[in-house]
């Protein structure tokens, strides 16, 4: 396959909006056929989700609001990187401050992309276990309920709309295969 009939070159870029999480951009691009087009994206830092397995054989999950739906959703532990932090540091900081949990083995399975068409957003998924307790740190204005579940049952809680973030779908499909042995946890 060639990908230089796919490929897109930026002839300009304007930033559009500067904030605090996120930037937004206009690119003016040329087509792969020589015509031009425009592009308007958003950069983002980019996050970490962790798949935090207690002794137990449970996951665990949050509840938390999200303001642009106007809905409380159920997630996995996740954040986002700060500048100049190593995705697993994220991980590591977040399963912490938000659960109060610290983990004593770390893999990092993968990487998703949750909106192509619009974002350059990487989200890296790590899995966690040996958790021992210490007590969260949450962030100021940080509010959110903490809840386990078993794979199976957070599964079923997708197929019934129960949970419907990507990045937690994403996960509990790692997840899974892993605990079924269809995929082998990454050394």
């Amino acid at each position: 396959m060639d990908d230089g009939a796919l490929i897109e070159h930026t002839t300009s870029t304007e930033l559009v909006f500067d904030g605090a999480l996120l930037k937004v951009r206009r690119d003016q691009v040329r087509l792969p056929d020589a015509t031009e087009a425009i592009r308007e994206w958003i950069a983002h830092p980019g996050a970490v989700v962790v798949i935090a397995l207690l002794d137990n054989g449970h996951l665990i999950f949050e509840r938390q609001f999200r303001y642009p739906l106007h809905q409380v959703f159920i997630e996995l532990p996740a954040g986002k990187i700060e500048p100049n932090e190593h995705p697993l540091d994220t991980a590591r900081r977040e399963l912490r401050e938000e659960t109060g949990y610290v983990a004593r083995s770390w893999r990092q399975l993968g990487s998703m992309h949750p909106c192509i068409g619009y974002s350059d957003e990487r989200i890296d998924i790590f899995w966690a276990q040996g958790l021992s307790y210490v007590g969260h740190q949450r962030d100021v204005g940080e509010h959110l309920e903490m809840l386990e579940m078993s794979i199976a049952d957070a599964l079923l809680a997708v197929r019934d709309g129960e949970i419907t973030d990507a990045k937690t779908i994403t996960a509990l499909m790692w997840a899974d295969k892993i605990v079924v042995g269809h995929w082998p946890l990454p050394e």
